[in-house]
């Protein structure tokens, strides 16, 4: 059972397809989709952090703590999940991971993966539509060694190939209306996450 929970950002995407730079800083209604994702997240946690890598200064608007991986050479979102378990070890038992570039995930999102950690799983994760959600994801700090392990001494980069060797809980969440997870990888995208948005207030 989670006794104190932190949340981590994961805001190391480049917007390739939206002509490079940081997905995250791309604005989304008038504000960053970072600034949509963090108030989103910082309702449902104790304590919230950015992941990314570089110059932590293009981040201090938004008065968080920047976090950079502690694996070398851009080793994806499980490098962010160490990070965010490293920062938090000293005051979370648990460490919710968010991808920036979902900006509408659901304000529930912590407490119903937290519930499934409390009937037993190890780690839990979103799904919806039938699609698993490996980043929206509530993870033990208690872990931390064993993932740092597999990453540094097996290579390990897939979240699904880690999370494989636990009890992982897949939480669903309704998608009748919109996919709550729906993320922005185009310009097309953010039109439509902003029609989401202007549909649900």
């Amino acid at each position: 059972m989670p006794s104190s929970i932190a949340g981590v950002l994961l805001a190391g995407g480049k917007a390739r397809r939206m002509g490079g730079g940081d997905k995250c800083l791309c604005e989304l209604a008038g504000e960053p989709l970072l600034a949509h994702a963090i108030a989103r997240a910082e309702p449902q946690i104790a304590t919230l952090a950015i992941n990314a890598n570089g110059d932590a200064a293009r981040f201090a608007a938004f008065g968080l703590p920047v976090i950079a991986d502690t694996i070398a050479n851009h080793a994806g979102p499980l490098a962010g999940v160490l990070a965010g378990m490293d920062w938090a070890a000293a005051h979370a038992s648990h460490v919710a991971s968010f991808a920036t570039d979902a900006p509408i995930f659901p304000a529930d999102l912590v407490a119903r993966l937290a519930a499934a950690i409390e009937d037993g799983a190890d780690i839990a994760c979103a799904s919806s539509n039938g699609r698993v959600h490996p980043v929206f994801a509530l993870w033990p700090v208690v872990l931390r060694e064993d993932l740092r392990h597999a990453m540094q001494d097996e290579g390990v980069r897939k979240v699904d190939i880690w999370t494989a060797r636990y009890c992982l809980a897949e939480v669903a969440f309704e998608a009748d209306r919109y996919d709550p997870f729906f993320n922005a990888n185009k310009p097309d995208d953010l039109a439509r996450a902003e029609d989401i948005l202007a549909r649900i207030g």
